[in-house]
């Protein structure tokens, strides 16, 4: 028997559309038949791939805006629902990075990961719950990070942005239950896009991508499996990233120990009996 959820017809709004993950899952979901609601800052590009979609055939709206702003995911969902009739899946892509150790990051600094990355999340999910009850069916899908599952050096206010997002998203799929809204957490690990070179630094000890690193295409096919078949959490990276969350569990100071050594920058803080 095949449980696939159809997304030929599903109406999927979408933030953070405009490129990287956001915009390699708008284009895949509207090869699929979905109908798309894109939702980002930067108009022109948002605009280029919503032409790139209907050139193909594809049917995307356009809802530029700042998720980060309140009031604006509420007017985001209102305008998915006038044009479509509904909504069937949220997907809070939204995010900005942050590079910087704790001592140099400010309470500006930790105020804008927060609420770029985590109260946006947050304004997506108080918009679209209601919607979701009145149709008793629904799928919220919160992308995090790896980062929200360990702790890196270099960029502790982006993580703790992250936590935050795989807590709440936690506790969100809990309390729905049996309502018939789904709830997916996707975690993606280092990917090859725009956003390390966009985002905001106060040190060059961290330089983004390390480890096994992904495509944003491939994140896109991960996020569409778990719309055709809702998943609780989806770590969207290769098998050695998974058994360092595992080490991590077991054994956290020598996954302190490795991170050092991965990361540029990190060596010369280790201790002594550490760095030969």
């Amino acid at each position: 028997m095949d449980d696939k959820k159809p997304l030929k017809g599903a109406v999927v709004l979408i933030t953070g559309a405009s490129s990287g993950i956001g915009r390699a899952t708008s284009l895949v979901l509207a090869l699929a038949g979905a109908h798309l609601l894109l939702v980002a800052r930067r108009v022109d590009r948002l605009a280029g791939v919503a032409e790139e979609i209907q050139s193909k055939g594809g049917v995307a709206e356009l809802f530029p805006g700042d998720v980060a702003e309140p009031g604006v995911m509420m007017a985001a969902v209102e305008a998915c629902v006038k044009r479509f009739g509904r909504l069937d899946v949220l997907l809070n892509n939204a995010g900005a990075g942050f590079f910087g150790s704790i001592q140099q990051t400010t309470e500006q600094d930790l105020e804008f990961m927060l609420t770029v990355n985590f109260k946006s999340v947050f304004y997506g999910i108080k918009a679209a719950l209601p919607v979701m009850d009145r149709q008793k069916s629904g799928h919220i899908i919160n992308v995090a990070s790896t980062a929200g599952r360990r702790g890196s050096p270099y960029v502790g206010a982006y993580c703790a942005s992250k936590f935050a997002v795989v807590g709440m998203t936690e506790s969100l799929r809990v309390e729905l239950l049996g309502s018939g809204i789904d709830v997916s957490l996707v975690c993606p690990g280092a990917t090859k896009t725009e956003f390390f070179a966009v985002a905001r630094r106060r040190t060059n000890q961290h330089q983004g991508l390390v480890g096994p690193v992904e495509s944003p295409e491939c994140v896109a096919q991960r996020i569409m499996a778990v719309i055709k078949r809702p998943k609780a959490e989806v770590l969207a990276q290769p098998i050695r990233r998974k058994a360092f969350f595992v080490l991590n569990l077991l054994m956290p100071t020598l996954a302190d120990y490795l991170l050092a050594r991965l990361i540029e920058g990190c060596v010369g803080n280790l201790p002594a009996d550490h760095s030969k």
